[in-house]
């Protein structure tokens, strides 16, 4: 291969990082609004310039190389390394700005950060705020996310870098009227008699977790399966059983006693509220502000 003896160009190591990360020539063409042929032709000349293959392709599959695996670290670390040094040069301004995508918790952000995000508006005026709107895991680099938040116990091991934002509790419920018809509720294994409203989108709906470690979790059933919890509001209201949810789906029914709480004395542990960036090395000042707004929130006002 003919090398260049500039060296490689950023814009062929951009490219060559997208196509490594997507692992699709075609998905990283159209992820970049370039056609595939640009795409193509800038990671052969990524070739030609260092002198060794760094991609194995065929019409059906493509795998790194080893030399190309190390190139992608590197490619990584200059690429953050320069969006880092541009940054901290725009750091003068007092201004924040940029489109900044973030996918969020679907409760979670019609429940507590919708009314919240007028005032993050009015501070970083010049930020342009994509929320999308999804309980499953995204993959932030393939769909273009620059953050996400996630509300969970402990994260999967998938590379990512994730920044605690605050504690999230979670409360059993039920109507006044279901529990005065409704047989005993004292412990968590009485929940095993009770109609439960499930949430399908944990790993295990359909088992009641142990608030003690050791315990086994308690089987439950329910006639009313939904993968959104704030679609569980109205049927606790009209008496349709017990939940298990976070605080901030029914806080304002608990505080007019629309809802109240069961088994107290066996609350299961906090949620964490993570916010998650797929960059190692390098947060924009856009996902900053975003992060540090909702960490103060949250401890303004615990979940």
């Amino acid at each position: 291969m003919r090398k260049n003896a500039l060296g490689p160009n950023l814009q062929s190591l951009q490219v060559f990082r997208r196509v490594v990360e997507l692992r699709s020539f075609q998905a990283a063409a159209q992820s970049m609004g370039l056609s595939g042929g640009t795409v193509s032709k800038l990671v052969a000349q990524l070739e030609a310039d260092v002198g060794v293959r760094l991609l194995h392709r065929t019409t059906r599959s493509m795998a790194v190389t080893e030399a190309g695996q190390g190139l992608y670290q590197t490619a990584v670390r200059i690429q953050d390394e320069l969006a880092n040094g541009l940054d901290l040069a725009r750091q003068a301004q007092s201004a924040v700005e940029g489109v900044l995508r973030v996918a969020v918790p679907t409760s979670f952000a019609l429940m507590w950060m919708s009314s919240r995000m007028p005032r993050f508006m009015d501070l970083h005026p010049q930020i342009t705020l994509d929320l999308s709107l999804n309980d499953s895991f995204v993959d932030l680099v393939a769909q273009g996310f620059d953050a996400a938040v996630r509300i969970t116990q402990q994260l999967p091991d998938s590379g990512l870098v994730a920044r605690p934002l605050g504690t999230v509790s979670r409360v059993a419920v039920a109507a006044p009227h279901y529990l005065a018809v409704a047989p005993p509720l004292d412990t968590p294994d009485d929940v095993a008699f009770h109609a439960c409203l499930l949430y399908t989108q944990t790993p295990q709906p359909f088992e009641w977790p142990a608030t003690v470690p050791g315990r086994s979790p308690v089987a439950v059933t329910g006639h009313y399966r939904v993968n959104n919890s704030v679609m569980l509001r109205d049927a606790l209201v009209a008496g349709q059983g017990v939940a298990l949810t976070p605080r901030f789906v029914v806080d304002d029914l608990l505080r007019r006693g629309a809802l109240v709480e069961v088994l107290a004395d066996h609350r299961l542990t906090d949620l964490t509220a993570f916010g998650v960036v797929p960059q190692p090395r390098y947060l924009p000042r856009k996902v900053r502000a975003f992060f540090e707004f909702l960490e103060s929130e949250m401890a303004a006002s615990p979940l």
